[in-house]
């Protein structure tokens, strides 16, 4: 699926996340979009799909950036992790990432195909992040979580280079609350006080898969990282159609 008219969202609230990564919280504007304007002020999307969204500044738009929806289709508000990727912030080309409420972006399309996670009830599932691929995956969560008697255990497995480069902090007890079984692993302990796992997040997979009778994965996070993990759950005798990516 994907957008063919460039809508207009206007920004509500920015969160710092984790370190360098700010969540922006976005609506729709009433008949802000081209091409006759819009009939709703909702975004179809399937969990998992990626945004392109471009920020307006003068009479020049900026570059439009990939971003993965965190939030689930059913909520209320469009929901982004964009990370500060360095570079100049000038007139004509501003960063998503200093853009504050009330400034507004262009959603110029959506692409990917998502996760198919309507199809997977009854299965165990198991969400792989590694990063800012926590988004697309939150996304998911949420989903699944809003339909708990379709699916058996739910797993999230998250990994990152330091404790301050988690996302969604303040989430992670009301997932656990819902039943989901968090497991975080850090990359980078040096300096430190991190108490839990190191290493990278697939080492993760040898403590959860096992246990499980009829899982599926969903995995998002860097190309490496996604390679090493298919690699892993195939090794683990997990079937390639049960290691499922967004994009």
């Amino acid at each position: 699926m994907t957008q063919t008219a460039v809508r207009k969202l206007s920004i509500t609230r920015v969160r710092q996340q984790g370190r360098d990564i700010r969540s922006f919280d976005m609506r729709p504007v009433a008949g802000g979009g081209s091409g006759g304007g819009n009939r709703t002020r909702r975004v179809s999307f399937v969990p998992g799909q990626v945004a392109v969204l471009r920020a307006a500044a003068g009479a020049e738009k900026g570059r439009p950036s990939y971003f993965a929806f965190a939030s689930a289709p059913a909520d209320p508000e469009l929901e982004f992790l964009i990370k500060h990727a360095g570079g100049d912030t000038s007139r004509h080309q501003p960063l998503l990432y200093d853009l504050r409420a009330g400034d507004e972006v262009e959603l110029v399309e959506i692409v990917g195909h998502g996760f198919a996670i309507d199809a997977q009830r009854g299965r165990d599932l198991v969400f792989i992040a590694m990063g800012t691929g926590v988004a697309p995956l939150r996304s998911a969560l949420r989903h699944a979580l809003g339909r708990p008697d379709d699916f058996g255990q739910i797993f999230v497995l998250y990994g990152a280079r330091t404790p301050e480069d988690f996302c969604y902090r303040d989430e992670t007890e009301s997932w656990q609350a819902a039943g989901v079984e968090l497991r975080q692993v850090i990359s980078k302990p040096d300096g430190s006080e991190w108490a839990g796992s190191t290493g990278y997040v697939q080492s993760l997979l040898d403590s959860v898969m096992p246990s499980l009778s009829d899982p599926v994965t969903f995995v998002c996070g860097s190309r490496e990282m996604i390679e090493h993990t298919r690699d892993r759950l195939q090794q683990m005798g997990l079937e390639p159609e049960r290691v499922l990516t967004n994009y």
